[in-house]
């Protein structure tokens, strides 16, 4: 009953298919093997049943002990995971306690709450297995594991953590392993932790079909890839919220410096940021405090595994340097992968993902559950041979390709380009080692923060942005506004430049309140220019308005 009052506030009006079909083989006692594809509700699918099973237990055994243990391959996942186990436990708070391990506090901060025995805990097996080592958890009484993103597990280096956690638990629990593939590190975890499960194969496409995500690809070098990314977000070609992904942390800051020089304010999201800094960010973005987000795709499941012990740390995939820093990386990061990031309108390659599965996992933070989204990949010379790989991946079985080039006419915005260049001319190499090392010294003082002062004062958090300029460079008032005769024809009188700003000014002033649209296609600028499908086949999106744009 507590349970149902609680999905009844979250609003779910009907279950989604994995969690139509899974939930009531948990509550079965059915070990479960379950794939479906991003934003398709898998964590409910496993959470719902975990806490019926605990009240259930709860009713026979008086003895308090940890219940079930849900494994996470990132921090920022068990923080989700987290909060998604709170809002469906309101009701029932006294009866059934859940902590998360999986952030970066000390051992010894987190060995009293483990000693008061919670019903679930939920962590990294690295996390997981330190508190085992030292005796702070005991899991002899275990009556659930799950372990979600299942196929991420041994990417991110846990294989050794697993096994080791593995002769710590009974002979006897349930289990379930949710999973977006079911790669060979899923069909190994399989093999050491379920029992004749039952195996769920859902919805055979891993991305939402065309008509809710729409996907495009432009080809383009460097500087051009500065030059569209200007153009698309300072004309508002795409709006709502927008996640920017680039292939490593020193991306993550040239990018942002050069929107600073522009006047396009953003977060950054990377493993270098505290675990408390990161998560505020996320939950700041999904509240609508943020347009846009740089996000580093640093792991791939393309990246060769390294198998470690628990706290280990892990080498940077193909043997690259990455630029020294005093920042730290977390192992654990990773935002491509499990994360809501709720309501995003649009996700941007800035760099190619390194492999078909990484582009997945990154266009599915859009177009989630019955959203609608737009997916668009800058392409260079050097990234076609993985684009051509995504491409074939994405044929359906009628031929039609999901991934569709996209034919932006680049001498429509030849005018912007001496402000890029201007731009691109003040990001300079030390500038970007400066904005690191500052980023990072005020994210680790908002973290402090966010531990301390703002657990008092939880009105106040919201104050605490972190998409503030960084300015290691001069900013040029005049290159954040944008003449009349620089805008396109095509496009004039169909957007204003300088609304976004105004929108902005409002809610600091609180004038206005962030809100979430759905996308609406036949509003979209983006859809006046022309893109192309398969077969030269030109796709024309109908304009907003009565005028029809040529490009």
């Amino acid at each position: 009953m507590e349970e149902q009052m609680a999905i009844a506030d979250l609003g779910w009006a009907q279950p989604t298919l994995i969690q139509e079909k899974a939930i009531p083989l948990a509550l079965e006692g059915k070990d479960i093997l379950a794939r479906a594809r991003t934003g398709s509700g898998k964590t409910a699918a496993y959470a719902v049943p975990v806490i019926q099973h605990i009240l259930a237990s709860k009713q026979s055994v008086r003895e308090q002990d940890v219940r079930a243990v849900i494994l996470v391959p990132t921090k920022e996942l068990g923080q989700q995971v987290h909060a998604m186990l709170d809002q469906l436990t309101r009701y029932c708070a006294r009866d059934v306690r859940v902590v998360d391990i999986s952030g970066k506090a000390d051992i010894s901060a987190q060995r009293p709450i483990l000693m008061e025995k919670p019903d679930v805990v939920v962590g990294t097996p690295s996390r997981v297995l330190i508190h085992l080592t030292a005796q702070n958890l005991a899991l002899q009484s275990l009556e659930v594991l799950v372990v979600d993103e299942a196929d991420l597990l041994f990417s991110f280096g846990f294989e050794a953590d697993v096994k080791n956690l593995l002769c710590h638990l009974p002979k006897i629990y349930q289990s379930f392993l949710m999973s977006a593939t079911l790669s060979t590190e899923v069909q190994s975890l399989k093999e050491m932790i379920l029992h004749n499960p039952v195996i769920l194969k859902l919805e055979g496409s891993q991305l939402p079909a065309s008509c809710q995500l729409q996907q495009y690809s432009i080809q383009c070098e460097e500087e051009d890839k500065f030059l569209l990314v200007y153009t698309l977000l300072k004309l508002r070609l795409v709006r709502g919220k927008t996640l920017l992904f680039v292939d490593s942390i020193e991306r993550c800051y040239r990018l942002k410096l050069f929107l600073e020089q522009v006047g396009v304010p953003a977060c950054v999201l990377n493993s270098e940021l505290p675990i408390h800094s990161r998560c505020h960010i996320i939950s700041q973005f999904n509240q609508g405090f943020y347009d846009y987000i740089i996000a580093s795709d640093e792991h791939t499941l393309s990246a060769p595994k390294t198998h470690l012990p628990a706290g280990g740390s892990k080498t940077e995939k193909g043997g690259k340097k990455q630029p020294k820093t005093k920042g730290t990386k977390d192992k654990e990061y990773g935002v491509s992968r499990g994360v809501d990031f709720q309501n995003v309108s649009n996700v941007i390659n800035f760099d190619f993902p390194k492999s078909v599965d990484s582009y997945i996992h990154r266009v599915g933070r859009t177009a989630r559950a019955n959203n609608q989204g737009t997916a668009l990949s800058f392409i260079s010379a050097t990234e076609m041979p993985t684009h051509d790989d995504v491409k074939k991946s994405l044929v359906q079985e009628n031929g039609e390709c999901m991934l569709n080039p996209y034919e932006f006419k680049m001498e429509q915005i030849e005018g912007f380009r001496y402000r890029c260049r201007d731009a691109m001319r003040s990001v300079t190499k030390q500038g970007v080692k400066e904005a690191r090392l500052r980023e990072i010294k005020q994210e680790l003082l908002n973290s402090e923060k966010l531990k301390t002062y703002f657990e008092d004062n939880p009105r106040d958090l919201q104050l605490l942005r972190h998409d503030k300029d960084l300015y290691p460079a001069v900013v040029k008032p005049h290159m954040k506004n944008i003449p009349d005769y620089l805008v396109p024809e095509v496009l004039r009188g169909k957007i204003d430049p300088l609304s976004e700003k105004r929108r902005r000014r409002s809610r600091v002033l609180g004038l206005a309140k962030p809100t979430f649209k759905k996308s609406n296609r036949a509003n979209n600028p983006l859809k006046s220019f022309r893109s192309s499908g398969q077969g030269g086949k030109a796709h024309k999106p109908k304009p907003k308005g009565k005028a029809k744009p040529s490009t």
